[in-house]
């Protein structure tokens, strides 16, 4: 990275830092005093959710499980149903398998270091960087899709990411980063509001952006992209995951195991069906046969 592309990083955090403090919105996990294990909890939900349907579920389940103790107390199958409808279901699972380790090993608290949190089941690089940022105020670089976004297009002078490389993205982003730990965390904060807010994948609103006036990609008059682009995800609208999906919700919806006749109705291509099922059973979201039926994992 040479000095021209540190300097443009460098100059864009100020501006947003002040559009911040100003504009950022009310989200429960933004609020003084809430929980690290909350946080936790928040950036597992918030992954390829939006934000709208995560705040109702964290604000529930953080009511029934207070602390990591609290949900490896119960079955992983409560953990599944009271995801309920958020999608990704496995991340259920791996956040009731991260609560039994953090309240095995490491009393209850939701470990500060980035590697102990890599550590934990189903815990990677951004997770683990958010925790350290956002519950702890620890200075790290945290990249995701809206801050890469944001980087192309305002320092690099691009209008797409492309592919994720972390060996660029999180040098670029720590060279955004003031040495106030405060800021440095607030600063993570403001470039994913802006890319969730103004610096959007579409019609990007330039004309409201607090560093459009320091955006190298409006600089260069708005260049087309023609670099490799970033894999866009799969149609949902009858793919395996819409199948997944709807065996979830009779299994959810049921106390008692959910029979393979019954398994059979929710969808009509048998083939397709079934590989939904077993691809439900593999991840351990799912378990029993045709005989005995089919339920949540009891653990």
């Amino acid at each position: 990275m040479d000095d021209a592309t540190i300097h443009r990083a460098a100059a864009i955090s100020s501006p947003l830092l002040a559009w911040y403090r100003r504009e950022a919105r009310d989200l429960p996990w933004r609020r003084p005093g809430f929980p690290a294990w909350g946080t936790l909890v928040s950036e597992i939900m918030l992954q390829q959710t939006q934000v709208a349907r995560v705040v109702p579920r964290l604000e529930a389940w953080l009511t029934r499980w207070p602390t990591p103790a609290d949900l490896a107390a119960s079955p992983p199958a409560d953990a599944v149903r009271a995801w309920d409808r958020l999608g990704y279901p496995r991340r259920a699972l791996a956040l009731h398998a991260a609560a039994t380790v953090i309240a095995d090993q490491h009393d209850n608290v939701v470990p500060r270091d980035v590697d102990a949190l890599l550590a934990l089941p189903g815990i990677g690089d951004y997770t683990a960087r958010a925790v350290a940022v956002f519950a702890y105020g620890d200075r790290h670089p945290v990249v995701d899709v809206n801050v890469r976004r944001v980087l192309a297009r305002a320092v690099l002078g691009q209008g797409e990411p492309g592919p994720a490389k972390a060996k660029q993205d999180l040098p670029l982003m720590a060279a955004t980063l003031p040495d106030d730990r405060d800021d440095a965390a607030a600063t993570n904060a403001a470039v994913m509001e802006l890319g969730a807010l103004v610096c959007v994948a579409r019609s990007p609103a330039c004309d409201a952006c607090p560093i459009a006036d320091r955006c190298a990609w409006r600089a260069a008059g708005y260049p087309e992209h023609d670099g490799p682009r970033a894999p866009k995800q799969s149609r949902f609208a009858g793919s395996d995951r819409q199948v997944r999906g709807m065996i979830m919700a009779e299994l959810r919806a049921s106390d008692v195991p959910v029979m393979a006749a019954e398994i059979a109705m929710v969808w009509p291509d048998g083939p397709q069906r079934d590989r939904a099922l077993a691809s439900l059973l593999r991840d351990g979201l799912a378990e029993g046969d045709d005989v005995e039926g089919y339920r949540l994992p009891r653990g």
